[in-house]
């Protein structure tokens, strides 16, 4: 089972790398851009194929590693 993990940083939190991409694109002529925030994308493969403890796994490499969850959120997908 293989679990595709997205964390982002929360709302109100300041994004410097967001900013440097919304300005470059700026300086390349695009317009209309309002933001840009910048994230994580995370794939991890796992041995465990019982769905629920799956999750519960995954939860807990989130929060004990992969996300701070004091300014961000995190959301997954299990696919097998």
């Amino acid at each position: 089972m293989k679990a595709r993990i997205k964390i982002t940083l929360k709302h109100g939190v300041l994004d410097p790398q967001g900013k440097a991409i919304e300005n470059a694109l700026a300086s390349l002529g695009y317009r209309g851009i309002n933001e840009v925030r910048q994230g994580k994308y995370i794939e991890v493969d796992l041995a465990e194929q019982d769905e629920a403890r799956a999750r519960a796994q995954v939860e807990e490499i989130c929060k004990d590693l992969l996300a701070n969850t004091v300014i961000e959120n995190y959301a997954y997908e299990l696919v097998k």
